[in-house]
């Protein structure tokens, strides 16, 4: 419990100080120009810092423009770029969701009639739930949300919205993501963490050499996958699990193992020894200083490789392809799909890929302390 402790503690202490910054940062812009009024403090300081804080956002923009563009593509309803025949523009002239509507479609819980049979008698009680729509795609009245005006004057246009009568099949391409990335996970940890604690901390027969296959491995193993791809289709067609999402993920955690491994157990390098030779001083048996000792002091490197291995299952789009069929493909295979052969959707392929991308910046927004210090190659600080 100590490791998902302190991963709740440290979540926790992020979450306050998303909220606490913008205050924070306001009291200390006014105590700075406070010092500069009193002549305490010299202005070249606060200039260089607003120097490079606007060259960092600046940098951040240019990196970030891409991922606007396909907003922007998103919002647009036809497709449309930031240039179009009437010139450059940063925002459509009419943004709507509608494409993002048509990739959630409807989420509704449907009604469910539960019985259960009374003891000792012929005779059933039922309970029916309620359904509950959250989001009816069809029934969507056509209009505007978000307009905001003062008076006559128009701040802001509001989105377009309207009703969808085809919506998208991207909860069931979510459901195989996950069906996929979670067994994925599972299975590579089980693995990884083991393997990496006995090749840090163990001396065995042909240590050395297992250690150079791993090496070797997180060079050419991605290239090597593919290009074994024929040979894998074959044996998955003649075993009779080339449809399965069971056997994508087995296959997807064999090729995470060698460079996850050989990345945690990096960090398992920098965690002294001394801390397990004082547990077992105390008297606890293996299992309890790996799960009290090492675990919660690898948990930067144990998220970093969670990250990794979850995003092999989630974007991983060749091998998915090839082995399963469309009932369960994932999404990217879902994403590739929306091309035909003479045309490509952009809003809706767009709205598609933005939807599709969103867990995987939730999570490493939330994890990024820990994957910074997890390629930090250091178990301890000092």
């Amino acid at each position: 419990m100590s490791l998902f402790d302190g991963v709740g503690a440290k979540l926790k202490e992020d979450a306050y100080n998303v909220a606490t910054t913008p205050l924070e940062t306001a009291r200390d812009v006014r105590y700075t120009a406070a010092a500069m009024r009193r002549g305490e403090l010299s202005p070249t300081k606060p200039l260089k810092t607003l120097g490079a804080t606007l060259g960092a956002l600046v940098l951040v923009s240019l990196l970030l423009f891409p991922i606007y563009w396909i907003l922007i593509a998103a919002l647009s309803g036809t497709g449309g770029s930031i240039y179009s025949s009437s010139g450059l523009r940063l925002f459509p002239e009419q943004p709507s969701l509608v494409p993002f509507l048509w990739v959630v479609g409807d989420l509704i819980l449907p009604a469910y009639d539960i019985s259960v049979n009374v003891p000792l008698t012929d005779l059933a009680v039922v309970f029916s739930t309620p359904q509950l729509a959250f989001l009816d795609a069809s029934a969507v009245q056509p209009g505007t949300v978000g307009r905001i005006a003062l008076g006559s004057f128009e701040l802001f246009p509001g989105f377009e919205v309207g009703p969808v009568e085809n919506p998208s099949t991207f909860k069931r391409f979510f459901g195989n993501s996950l069906t996929v990335a979670i067994p994925t996970v599972i299975i590579a940890m089980c693995l990884i963490v083991p393997a990496s604690y006995a090749l840090s901390r163990r001396e065995f027969i042909f240590r050395r050499k297992i250690l150079f296959v791993y090496v070797l491995l997180t060079q050419v193993g991605g290239g090597l996958g593919i290009a074994l791809l024929i040979g894998l289709y074959t044996v998955y067609v003649q075993l009779g699990i080339n449809d399965n999402k069971l056997a994508l993920a087995v296959y997807y955690a064999a090729t995470a193992v060698p460079f996850n491994t050989w990345l945690l157990k990096t960090y398992m390098d920098g965690i002294p020894v001394s801390y397990e030779e004082a547990a077992v001083v105390d008297g606890a048996p293996p299992w309890r200083v790996v799960t009290e000792v090492i675990l919660p002091l690898s948990a930067a490197g144990l998220a970093t490789v969670f990250i990794f291995t979850f995003l092999t299952g989630w974007t991983e789009f060749v091998v998915a392809q090839t082995l399963l069929g469309t009932d369960n493909y994932t999404l990217p295979v879902g994403l590739y799909s929306l091309i035909s052969e003479y045309s490509i959707p952009w809003a809706r392929f767009s709205a598609f890929a933005l939807t599709f991308a969103s867990p995987i910046m939730l999570v490493y927004l939330f994890a990024q302390r820990y994957i910074e210090g997890g390629l930090s190659f250091g178990g301890v600080e000092g």
